[in-house]
């Protein structure tokens, strides 16, 4: 069971990065991809690419937005431990806001979501913080880019249908590992596919930690794990050729990546 835990907030207004510039999976994407250019701008005005990945669009960058499609500031949050907060939350990877032209913004649950309910439906019909037009994954949908990826052998890494890492990884940015499968290996070799991501980390909300930067990328998803206090993530290690699925506590800084209508 999760452990959730309870102390005081300290938040400061979200600013919006000067830098407006895309993710520079721009420059990775590779001739087995079918990429999007400028596909969609958020409230802030940062322009994303997609990618189309079977019937899917997906951003090809994540989310850098420090506002809802309806205008409503995101507030950043600053060691918050709060176990059941209600307030949504966005942080720099790695506590650092040079990150966040690259990697984004990390976002609470709250954040994610927007006040909407969960889904674990194809598709979600969550649009929680993503711009108009696009919407939060569900666990299903996840589910669905995963067997899409494995399913093609371009994109596998040798006899290993689940070895898709490598696929879905930006070639730049992850630490170092000696696995044939694994993202941190010869990483010049990655993102046959486009999806271009990247080990933002994640920020552990009860821990007041940021943890994982250059190690693992994780992505929220729309769908519960145990309840609102809890989601399931997928999430990219350095070291491992699989797409894993993590339970996260709400409160908790994820990457998020949106999903086209």
């Amino acid at each position: 069971m999760l452990l959730l835990y309870t102390v005081s907030l300290l938040t400061v207004a979200c600013h919006k990065d000067e830098q407006d510039s895309s993710d520079s999976s721009q420059t990775e994407s590779p001739s087995t991809a079918t990429m999007i250019t400028n596909a969609v701008t958020d409230y802030d005005g940062n322009k994303y690419d997609a990618v189309k990945i079977g019937n899917q669009i997906w951003m090809a960058s994540n989310l850098r937005t420090t506002h809802f499609s309806n205008g409503d500031a995101i507030p950043r949050g600053i060691n918050d431990t709060d176990g059941s907060i209600i307030e949504p939350f966005c942080y720099y990877p790695n506590n650092s806001a040079n990150n966040v032209s690259l990697y984004g913004y990390l976002y609470n649950k709250p954040a994610v979501m927007h006040g909407e309910s969960a889904s674990n439906s194809n598709p979600s019909g969550v649009q929680g913080i993503c711009p108009n037009g696009w919407h939060v994954p569900s666990d299903e949908e996840w589910t669905e880019l995963k067997n899409t990826v494995s399913s093609k052998a371009e994109f596998r890494c040798g006899n290993c249908e689940s070895c898709i890492v490598k696929a879905l990884s930006a070639t730049t940015g992850w630490a170092n590992d000696n696995g044939q499968c694994n993202a941190g290996n010869d990483q010049s070799t990655n993102n046959a596919t486009g999806f271009s991501a990247r080990p933002a980390g994640f920020y552990k909300a009860s821990d007041a930690e940021y943890q994982d930067f250059g190690n693992k990328a994780c992505f929220w998803s729309a769908t519960n794990y145990v309840g609102p206090s809890s989601g399931y993530s997928h999430g990219i290690y350095y070291n491992s050729p699989m797409v894993n699925t993590y339970p996260h506590n709400a409160d908790d800084g994820l990457s998020v990546r949106c999903v086209k209508d």
